[in-house]
């Protein structure tokens, strides 16, 4: 898949399928908490996520990977999870719609 508008159809169904990925810990979507820091195509289409957790030492890691690559199979062929941990996730990095969800919740932020 080597045409950009392509990949950039292809780039939001999957963010799309993601959003449905669900941390354990805050029960929010990964990508609503911004743990999906990007995702890449190679030159034969192959996937890669580019994705952090809230911690790294976090022992959910394989169940995670487990439900993204589940959650994106009906859409691609070739996925690669890579967990990345620079830039470190902060805070900061929720999205909007995540903010509202933790505050539904009683976090305050």
């Amino acid at each position: 898949m080597s045409n950009t508008s392509e990949n950039e159809e292809l780039r939001k169904a999957m963010l799309d399928a993601l959003s449905g990925v669900i941390d354990p810990e805050l029960g929010i979507s990964i990508v609503d908490l911004g743990l999906v820091y990007g995702i890449d195509f190679n030159e034969l289409g192959a996937a890669t996520v580019n994705v952090t957790l809230t911690t790294p030492a976090c022992p959910l890691t394989d169940t995670l990977e487990v439900q993204m690559l589940d959650a994106l199979a009906h859409l691609v062929e070739a996925v690669d999870i890579n967990w990345v941990w620079t830039p470190t996730w902060s805070m900061d990095m929720i999205m909007d719609a995540g903010r509202e969800q933790l505050a539904a919740v009683g976090f305050s932020l």
